[in-house]
């Protein structure tokens, strides 16, 4: 990491916990809710990619809303739920080193931001209310090309806006098609696995991996 000049983020499954709006429900939805959250984040995906491929952009809280129906629909969840989801999703939880990590990465000389699909008006509002909006040089949504990751027109955009090299940015992701998309592009791509997961067979293998952010604080 001595040649990086900007240490990139994605923002879903990596800074904020994307089940746990669906956790907040568990009560209501009962022992399938992480089966169910897990359905709904797999589709919501699932959209993003198939809408890149037909070139019918939606933005992505309208794609979550569709991918929430598609779950209520398949696990038969109350549909007096679906607004109350919709909004715990609008405040999702960062994961418990999320703030520290990056409390300490400010103190060096290097831009912090975040590249999402999220939109613009979404990702301020978590930024915000997990009190973070002083920790980021810049937040960078897909809506700025109207494709999704992980299309390489993405990954352009904080190059086009730090005017540095590609091997310049470490980029952190905990999804690993995201982490081969960003990696392949020329990327410094680290691998947040904070599952345990199997890495996929993308053409691309990350040089570092860890289990959450704290461990990028050792890495050299």
């Amino acid at each position: 990491m001595n040649n990086t000049k900007a240490i990139v983020f994605d923002a879903y499954g990596t800074l904020f916990d994307v089940n746990s709006a669906a956790e907040k429900c568990k009560d209501k939805i009962g022992d399938k809710w992480e089966t169910f959250a897990n359905y709904w984040r797999t589709t919501q995906l699932e959209y993003t990619w198939l809408r890149s491929l037909m070139k019918r952009h939606k933005d992505f809280w309208q794609i979550t809303e569709d991918s929430l129906d598609k779950s209520m629909l398949t696990f038969k969840v109350d549909k007096s739920m679906r607004n109350e989801l919709l909004n715990l999703y609008k405040e999702l939880s960062t994961f418990p080193e999320v703030k520290s990590v990056l409390e300490e990465l400010k103190k060096k000389s290097i831009k912090l931001a975040i590249l999402s699909n999220g939109t613009p008006s979404l990702l301020s509002n978590l930024v915000k209310n997990s009190n973070l909006e002083n920790l980021f040089d810049d937040v960078f949504s897909i809506e700025e090309v109207k494709i999704y990751k992980p299309d390489p027109k993405v990954y352009d955009i904080p190059i086009n806006k730090y005017k540095v090299k590609k091997e310049e940015i470490t980029f952190l992701s905990a999804n690993t098609w995201d982490v081969s998309g960003g990696g392949n592009y020329g990327y410094n791509a680290i691998w947040v696995n904070r599952t345990n997961n199997v890495f996929d067979k993308l053409d691309y293998k990350p040089k570092n991996e860890v289990k959450n952010l704290k461990e990028l604080l050792d890495l050299k």
